[in-house]
């Protein structure tokens, strides 16, 4: 158990929550740290040095040699001497390859690999140290991006010129309503045509549970048959549960009750400032208990799928370990999304994530009693500056063309908040300490093991997750020896679950590892495992199938004499609530 400490001086928490409002809740310190120690070790490397010298001599080589030859070939016909990465599509357009334009983003795609060489490598540096700095060094190199500014992007100055300026002008009416919009804590242009209980989150069921935390939504059934095993899911708190209910033709909850399962889903509260004290136990209890409990009495006598998403999964994979631990039998199989149950490589998240960053944090939780969507939107925007951020600036703001609203990016401006209690203790328990990991995860008063899982699971990772890295979620391999059957699919924390048959250019790679059986290390894995074409969705349908009974009579909507009484059609009321 990690060392007992001092509850915090008032005053400092004072001080440190004026920090955290003036930065932005950014530790200030936590970057000097970062800085001060690469900065220290470098100035001792004179090895690390000279490369660096040799390498900028080498790259002021290489564009030279680019200058001669767009002089001698024209623009359109030298040859790049460096390529962009390959998720890099800031330059794809042909307008970057003409004078000067060329030599603009070729001398800016070199500085990024300089830095990239400087801040990697140092030795002496702590990794976390060396990731922020890498991180920040990318933040200042975006914002300085050629791209980025009318004078020095192609693109935006062609379109400037054939429609004399009025793109210049739509961009301004744009940034008017968006700063209007924001200043007014209103949502975004375009959120205003996906109504939540029409448009999405329209799946027909009722709320059969509600206390404190949760509503749980039972979906009516669309077939004459049900599998006999009921589905629980268990989003994640820091997300409404629609992301799993969006339009019909992409919500996985339809998909799920159409393929003839029986399905329930949690809800959370959206917490406010009297919700401070709710704490990790609180969304176990009052959370995925409640919810099993539920289930077990509209459906008795049936084991449950249950499916978490994210930090859903997360404390999905607690209760099953307790659940073992206990010789609680109530799951057939355990499903995970996106989920870490490793949290000692978790990404470029776990930038925002050290003492120092978490002290900020508590002492403005403290003040609010939660972690405001803001705050944690800002963090999300800057892991994907370049998507979330640059590229949309350039398109409404120079180009003047409002992306439009989808009801993924709908889904995602409806933010929610997290109680201070529970997310100061998933920092700490989770990123800082990985207690659950390493079984020092206390439940009940005792710690769990995810070892002693022996559930059929089922494991969903996405190729470019930056909240949870498709290999930090593999590692549940050698935590637990169960049969896993680990699926890892295009797309990103969010886009890669909404992965609905049909969609476009998706793809997905699956294997099993049987119960007991030997760790593949996860770049084996992939190297080693053919790809698929489309949607992982029938694959993890007919998964459950193999691991459920015989079809059944579907059961009636709540239960009524248990206490299970249907309180409203979904989506119910705390979804609704901002």
């Amino acid at each position: 158990m990690p060392p007992q400490t001092q509850a915090p001086n008032p005053l400092d928490i004072q001080a440190r929550a004026a920090l955290a409002d003036a930065a932005a809740s950014m530790s200030p310190q936590s970057a000097l740290l970062a800085w001060a120690d690469w900065a220290s070790h470098l100035a001792i490397s004179p090895g690390k040095q000279s490369e660096l010298a040799a390498l900028a001599l080498e790259q002021a080589a290489a564009l030279a040699g680019y200058l001669r030859e767009c002089l001698m070939t024209g623009p359109g016909e030298a040859r790049d001497c460096i390529a962009p990465p390959a998720q890099d599509r800031r330059f794809a357009e042909l307008e970057w390859r003409r004078w000067p334009f060329n030599l603009w983003h070729q001398g800016f795609l070199l500085n990024q690999r300089w830095w990239e060489a400087a801040t990697h490598g140092v030795a002496g540096v702590e990794r976390h140290h060396e990731n922020v700095v890498a991180f920040a060094a990318r933040q200042w190199l975006d914002l300085f991006s050629p791209g980025n500014q009318l004078a020095t992007n192609p693109v935006a100055l062609k379109r400037t010129a054939e429609e004399a300026g009025a793109n210049l002008a739509r961009g301004q009416a744009i940034l008017a309503e968006n700063l209007q919009r924001a200043l007014a804590g209103m949502p975004p242009a375009g959120t205003e045509n996906f109504v939540v209980g029409r448009d999405v989150a329209a799946t027909p069921g009722k709320v059969v549970l509600r206390n404190r935390l949760i509503e749980l939504i039972q979906y009516a059934p669309t077939t004459a048959q049900v599998r006999a095993e009921p589905v629980l899911i268990v989003p994640a708190w820091i997300m409404k549960y629609y992301i799993l209910d969006l339009s019909p033709h992409n919500s996985l909850v339809k998909y799920l009750v159409d393929q003839g399962h029986t399905v329930f889903c949690i809800s959370w509260k959206n917490p406010g400032a009297g919700d401070r004290d709710l704490g990790m136990d609180d969304y176990l209890d009052l959370g995925f208990r409640a919810a099993l409990g539920a289930v077990n009495a509209v459906v008795p006598k049936r084991k449950v799928h249950a499916t978490g998403y994210c930090l859903g999964g997360t404390l999905l994979a607690v209760a099953a370990a307790a659940m073992a631990r206990d010789g609680d039998d109530r799951l057939a199989s355990m499903t995970l999304f996106c989920a870490q149950t490793d949290f000692s490589e978790p990404g470029e998240l776990g930038l925002f994530v050290d003492e120092s960053q978490v002290a900020l944090l508590e002492a403005q939780m403290q003040q609010k009693g939660y972690l405001s969507a803001e705050q944690m939107a800002g963090a999300f925007q800057m892991l994907r500056s370049y998507d979330l951020l640059w590229s949309r600036m350039v398109s409404e703001y120079l180009l003047g063309e409002r992306r439009p609203m989808n009801d993924l990016m709908a889904w995602n401006a409806d933010a929610t908040r997290m109680p201070a209690r529970m997310h100061s203790q998933y920092l700490h328990r989770l990123f800082l300490n990985d207690d659950l990991s390493e079984g020092r995860y206390p439940v009940d008063g005792r710690p769990v093991s995810l070892g002693d899982i022996t559930l059929p699971v089922f494991s969903v990772g996405t190729l470019s997750d930056h909240v949870a890295p498709w290999r930090s979620v593999y590692k549940l391999h050698y935590l637990s020896p169960a049969r896993i059957t680990f699926v890892l699919t295009s797309g990103g924390h969010n886009a890669g679950i909404v992965s609905e048959p049909g969609h476009p250019n998706r793809s997905f790679r699956i294997a099993t590892r049987p119960a007991g059986g030997n760790y593949i290390p996860p770049d084996q894995w992939l190297e080693t495992t053919p790809s698929k074409d489309g949607s992982w969705w029938p694959a993890w349908v007919a998964w459950l199938r193999k691991h459920s009974g015989a079809s059944v009579p579907p059961p009636p909507i709540g239960a009524p004499r248990k206490g299970y009484q249907p309180a409203g059609d979904a989506p119910g009321c705390y979804v609704l609530e901002n």
